[in-house]
């Protein structure tokens, strides 16, 4: 299995193809698409993101003494945000989900491209993954 950092750097060399941030947003919506959807059962209000303007669900389960996470969104750029956490922290050890600085965001421009609201969207996002891998670790 690849390293966070080995995905991290996957996704940066995807995004140095594009120039512009209107085809970088266009990946991240074609991103999306291909999301792994939660459960239906699974969305429920304590796994949902708070502090975020859209609607966002994401679960987390440990298996193997891997972290996998699975989302949903009723936004389909938000759908795409998520699916980039996931492909970086599924099937990670909780304690590397934790320790995860994600440097990708910054190095691809993500951040600096959101609405304030979707950037505070993407914090909640991360936190909320991040705890949930402590949670597991000290299982």
């Amino acid at each position: 299995m690849k390293s966070i950092q080995e995905i991290e750097q996957e996704i940066i060399d995807e995004f140095s193809i594009y120039d512009d941030w209107m085809d970088k947003y266009e990946y991240i919506i074609e991103l999306g698409k291909d999301l792994p959807l939660i459960d239906a059962s699974k969305k429920t209000d304590d796994k949902l993101i708070k502090g975020c303007q859209s609607r966002v669900w994401v679960d987390a389960e440990k298996k193997d003494g891997k972290m996998i996470f699975t989302a949903d969104s009723d936004a389909i750029i938000t759908k795409g945000i998520i699916g980039l956490l996931i492909r970086v922290l599924s099937h990670q050890t909780p304690e590397e989900v934790a320790k995860a600085e994600l440097g990708f965001i910054k190095e691809i421009g993500l951040q600096e491209h959101l609405s304030p609201t979707r950037s505070n969207g993407l914090v909640s996002m991360i936190q909320q993954m991040k705890l949930a891998a402590i949670k597991q670790s000290a299982l």
